[in-house]
């Protein structure tokens, strides 16, 4: 078994990193945010805002992949804004894309109790507290938390095992999306896509502002560049081509939902995909549906503990964080206490309750645009300082498409903040935020602080 230059296992071939960007791009969002795109924006403004996010993502996506086949490096952010941008610069940006994966994986400790109730109605038992007014039920709670130990266990386990869950998994969540798309064909009416838009543009700005979250997962990619088997250029191509999937899922998803479910009857609906699936075929078309839907939450969950587990680990190698992350299983050939981190933390999200469900959107999507924010300066920057750099894979425009890539993650970031159409919630959203920051920080200046009292080598300032 080959490793990485880190000492990791290099076992990822195409199909792998494949499914383990698209799974983690479609996770749950297409199911249980679908309604919410809709309620904020109306049936085409939410295409709309999809169109408008999808082909900004496909923009920053072609700036990683130039970005991946130029260091294909474990941490994909970190190495990139470490070399353009220095220590301090990187920090933030790598700490700000773990924040996004973290707040995923929560996403789905806590999604998937929530899902399972659908399929088994007797859940719901125990009741532990209430936070904002929701019941946090013990068997729920239980439920999230033991899968979210079964998920970092497979992930010690090796990441070619992790691969190969997810892409069967990925195969279930395809082909019960196939039956809400033969639905659309066989019983979808135009006349349900009223109202067009709500909202004007207001509403397509707020509903833009939740797709961010709902594609992230391209980038699972660069975090695991050392661990995949391919020429540069194809890992950057590939990214590209997990992202234009993506979309053209969410797309399909939004339109078979908006012609088959009438408005009043979105409005009414908690999970409008699978509702949708039922209007077409009944109940046994909405368990296929619900099928899928408890397919993605593992799809996005497990890529995103593989993700942010590579980015601490990548940050801990460089004396950013403590650097007993940096510690690589001695048989697996896996980031273990990376992956541990991150496992436990998702273990104890469904103790929160399905309220801190759209906590963890809205605050995960800011910390994503502020490591897009950075990794557009870092392709700028390199361009600019390193235009001899060699790039296997050169994205179309240039310094064109990095200018374009950090307007466009700096206005979407600006849509979190206080007065703007999809403000986070203070205290709890605004208090994720700071609380990840500010420990952070502290995480930082500490490590900074022991690699130079133990002489570690650091990077340049």
């Amino acid at each position: 078994m080959s490793t990485s230059k880190h000492g990791l296992s290099q076992s990822l071939k195409q199909v792998d990193i494949l499914a383990l960007s698209f799974g983690a791009m479609i996770g749950w969002s297409w199911v249980v945010l679908i309604s919410q795109l809709m309620q904020r924006a109306g049936s085409v403004g939410a295409i709309v805002a999809t169109l408008v996010a999808g082909l900004v993502i496909i923009a920053i996506g072609m700036i990683y992949a130039e970005l991946t086949s130029a260091m294909p490096e474990v941490g994909g952010e970190h190495a990139y804004s470490l070399r353009a941008m220095g220590r301090t610069s990187s920090f933030y940006c790598t700490w700000a894309i773990v924040f996004a994966y973290v707040s995923v994986v929560a996403f789905e400790a806590v999604a998937l109790p929530n899902v399972l109730t659908n399929i088994f109605p007797k859940l719901g038992n125990g009741e532990l507290w209430q936070i904002n007014n929701a019941t946090v039920y013990l068997d729920q709670a239980l439920i999230g938390a033991l899968v979210s130990v079964v998920i970092t266990w497979i992930n010690i386990r090796g990441v070619k095992i992790a691969s190969i869950i997810q892409g069967i998994v990925v195969a279930v969540i395809v082909l019960s999306g196939l039956a809400l798309f033969v639905g659309l064909g066989v019983h979808g009416e135009t006349a349900n896509l009223t109202p067009l838009i709500v909202g004007g543009g207001t509403g397509i700005l707020a509903a833009i502002a939740l797709v961010p979250f709902m594609m992230v997962g391209f980038d699972v990619i660069p975090q695991a560049a050392e661990e995949i088997k391919l020429p540069a250029r194809k890992i950057g191509q590939l990214l590209i081509l997990s992202i234009v999937m993506a979309v053209v899922w969410y797309l399909l998803i939004e339109l078979s939902v908006g012609m088959l479910l009438s408005e009043k009857e979105r409005a009414a609906s908690e999970l409008a995909t699978v509702d949708a699936t039922q209007a077409a075929w009944g109940r046994t078309g909405a368990l296929i549906l619900l099928l899928g839907g408890v397919a993605g939450i593992l799809t996005s969950w497990n890529g995103f503990l593989l993700g942010g587990s590579r980015a601490l680990f990548a940050m801990a190698s460089s004396g950013m964080v403590p650097r007993f992350l940096a510690k690589v299983h001695p048989t697996y050939k896996t980031p273990v206490n990376a992956i541990l981190f991150i496992g436990l933390l998702g273990t104890l999200a469904p103790f929160l309750g399905r309220q801190a469900l759209i906590w963890f959107v809205d605050a995960g999507s800011l910390g994503l645009m502020i490591s897009y924010i950075f990794v557009c300066g870092s392709f700028l920057l390199l361009k600019y300082n390193e235009p001899d750099m060699a790039r296997p894979y050169t994205a179309p425009g240039g310094k064109a498409l990095g200018w374009l890539g950090l307007i466009a993650s700096l206005l979407m970031a600006s849509l979190y903040f206080p007065g703007m159409p999809a403000a986070l919630v203070w205290p709890q959203e605004w208090a994720m935020v700071v609380i990840w920051f500010g420990g952070g920080t502290l995480f930082y200046f500490y490590s900074k602080g022991a690699s130079s009292n133990q002489g570690y080598e650091t990077s340049k300032e």
